[in-house]
């Protein structure tokens, strides 16, 4: 397609700026007086963050302090998927935070069927967890890029590849 421009729908966000805030939130939580003597512990994984902590009052006052840190890192807080609180053992409660990355095959396919539908002069492919628009106008691909934009979705979007 000679003379065409095309750009990347993803869900993504990045790792090391999370990783970032959780440690911001660890130095918090040593320092600030009422968790002073109180067990809370954050552990990273790939795919989810694990919260222990004495009780259901810190589990919230962690999570608070989670999303502030997040927002001030620019990191969206779609990204995170806060499940139940659940006891553990030792009179302590456990949260799992799901971390939401790439856009599942339901979303793609609901995205995609919105962008065949309202513009016809532009092309969208699903490749992997990523959608590829491409088109022959870059007004086309902004008019795309602003009806993407304005969609309530469960996860954040950025546009990359833009060329």
């Amino acid at each position: 397609m000679a003379g065409g421009v095309s750009f990347d729908v993803v869900s993504d966000f990045n790792e090391q700026e999370l990783r970032n805030a959780l440690d911001q939130v660890r130095r918090e939580v040593a320092q600030r007086y009422d968790f002073k003597g109180s067990t809370v512990q954050l552990e990273q994984a790939s795919t989810e963050v694990t919260l222990l902590t004495d009780d259901e009052f810190r589990a919230k006052a962690v999570r608070d302090l989670i999303e502030t840190k997040a927002l001030r890192r620019n990191l969206s807080l779609k990204i995170f998927d806060w499940g139940k609180l659940e006891p553990a053992g030792g009179n302590k409660v456990r949260q799992r935070v799901g971390l939401r990355r790439g856009l599942s095959d339901e979303l793609a396919r609901k995205l995609q069927k919105t962008i065949r539908d309202e513009f016809p002069k532009v092309k969208s492919q699903v490749q992997g967890d990523a959608i590829r628009v491409s088109g022959k106008s870059k007004d086309d691909l902004q008019r795309v890029i602003g009806r993407l934009r304005g969609l309530e979705l469960d996860v954040p979007l950025q546009f990359e590849n833009y060329r």
